[in-house]
């Protein structure tokens, strides 16, 4: 039988738990479509699956997105064929050299998106399509808080937003990448490490604060992102770059302002065919009229995916990351 390289952990810990090992080439069932990847990304729900953060059962490949051609289709597949360029996000598994995923659940890709923009922007992009065009359509005018603004989601976002013409607070963790978020046409950077985070948003908005706040990062801003809000105003926490938000007391809603919280997941919004074709066909649309930028910033060879979890953890990468094949 055909063999193929791919990463899997067998229990779940450090980076170091990750293997690249040969593997038997899987073949497509019915409904089914074998990938070849071309690029794969590397996103921080890989990070929570590794460590059992979100536990998976085990041993489990990782990886939830990538691009690359169509090898073989199975049965009743009549949406794709092979030598199709595709993107997808799926189930668990994507750091491979094959990937075999449910035909309803790839994207055709034109030639003006490459495998590496594709494999880098699907996850992350769509992140951003429903933040901020699904759960909280923004306005033009309005001011919103985005932490971690230089991160992979936030880059693709901040361009999203000042294409709508809204005003975007940016917290980032460095003068780097404070620097690179004001290039991408960020309106005003906190450096969240060294100043109050709510204390410069009520300082930048003159007291009013924000409708909503996009969170990313978790327990280190969850307080922040609440006091940064304007009363009945919207905290999405997205992410738990720096820990999950636990042992939370509903009353501190109220206090703060009878605020609303929701915890959403991407499966969610992007859960049938159609959802996916929509939410995708908006991303795609906004890249192919130069709104957005996708910007690959960090590159490792497949066989390097432990570097590549420990820089993304140390968050030491902006823009996105991929592993290459």
């Amino acid at each position: 039988m055909a063999q193929m390289r791919k990463i899997i952990i067998r229990e779940t810990g450090g980076p170091e738990k990750m293997e690249l090992v040969e593997a038997e080439r899987p073949e497509p069932a019915a409904g089914e479509v074998l990938v070849r990847n071309h690029a794969i990304g590397v996103n921080f729900i890989d990070t929570y699956h590794r460590s059992g953060l979100y536990p998976l059962p085990l041993p489990t490949g990782l990886g939830r997105e990538g691009a690359g051609v169509i090898e073989a289709v199975g049965a009743d597949v009549t949406t794709a064929r092979p030598g199709d360029r595709v993107a997808y996000i799926g189930p668990p598994g994507a750091y491979a050299e094959f990937y075999r995923i449910k035909a309803d659940r790839v994207v055709a890709l034109n030639d003006g998106i490459s495998f590496e923009q594709a494999a880098a922007m699907m996850l992350k992009g769509l992140t951003a399509q429903y933040l901020i065009r699904q759960i909280y359509l923004v306005q033009s005018g309005e001011t919103v808080l985005f932490q971690a603004i230089a991160g992979g989601v936030g880059l693709i976002a901040l361009q999203w937003l000042k294409s709508i013409g809204a005003t975007v607070i940016g917290t980032a963790g460095s003068e780097e990448k404070a620097t690179l978020a004001r290039a991408h046409g960020c309106d005003h950077v906190i450096l969240y490490d060294r100043e109050d985070i709510a204390e410069r948003v009520m300082e930048i908005t003159n007291g009013a604060k924000v409708p909503v706040v996009f969170d990313g990062v978790g327990a280190s801003t969850w307080i922040a992102s609440l006091d940064s809000l304007k009363p009945r105003g919207l905290m999405i926490s997205y992410g738990n770059a720096s820990g999950a938000v636990t042992g939370v007391n509903l009353g501190i809603l109220t206090q703060k302002g009878s605020l609303f919280v929701t915890r959403p997941m991407l499966d969610y919004y992007v859960g049938t065919r159609e959802e996916l074709q929509a939410a995708t066909d908006d991303l795609f649309s906004a890249v192919a009229s130069g709104a957005i930028q996708i910007e690959v910033n960090q590159r490792y060879p497949l066989a390097d995916v432990a570097r590549a979890h420990r820089d993304l953890e140390a968050r030491k990468t902006t823009g996105s990351t991929i592993l290459t094949l």
